[in-house]
C-alpha cells in the first residue's frame, strides 16, 4: 500500500519563458491496471482519456499545471491515498520515452521541473 502523504511541485525554469508544465500523479488500486500502465510518457499522454475511462474507480489522477518559475505548490492527494497498489508520476515536460516515476514508497515527495524534464526525490 502507499505511504505517500505529501507532495511539492517547483519549477526551475526561466521565469521569462512561456511555458506552463503538466504533472499527473496516478494513484492505482487495483493489481491488474498496475501491470497493464503505460510504460511512457508519450503512450500515458496520448492515452490518458481512454484509459482513465476504461480503468474507471481503479484509478485516481491528480492534474496540476506548474507555470514556469513557480515555487512551490503542495498537491491535493486523494481521500483513498494509503489504499493505492502503486502511485506514479508523469511530468508532459519531460522527454517523450520517460518512464513513470513510481513514488509509492515515499511519504513526502519533491518534484522539480528543470530544463531537462523532471527531478524526482524524496522529502527527508
Amino acid at each position: 500500500m502507499a505511504e505517500l502523504n505529501e507532495v511539492k511541485i517547483s519549477s526551475r525554469l526561466d521565469p521569462n519563458a512561456i511555458i506552463i508544465t503538466e504533472v499527473d500523479i496516478i494513484f492505482v488500486y487495483d493489481d491488474e491496471i498496475t501491470n497493464d500502465f503505460p510504460k511512457s510518457k508519450s503512450s500515458w499522454y496520448s492515452g490518458k482519456r481512454g484509459f482513465t475511462i476504461s480503468a474507471g474507480d481503479k484509478v485516481d489522477v491528480v492534474n496540476i499545471f506548474i507555470p514556469q518559475g513557480f515555487d512551490s505548490v503542495s498537491a491535493t492527494l486523494p481521500a483513498r491515498k494509503a489504499e493505492a497498489k502503486k502511485v506514479f508520476v508523469f511530468a508532459y515536460h519531460d522527454d517523450a520515452q520517460a518512464s513513470p516515476v513510481d513514488i509509492t514508497d515515499m511519504s513526502a515527495v519533491s518534484i522539480e521541473i528543470d530544463p531537462f524534464g523532471i527531478v524526482v526525490s524524496r522529502i527527508n
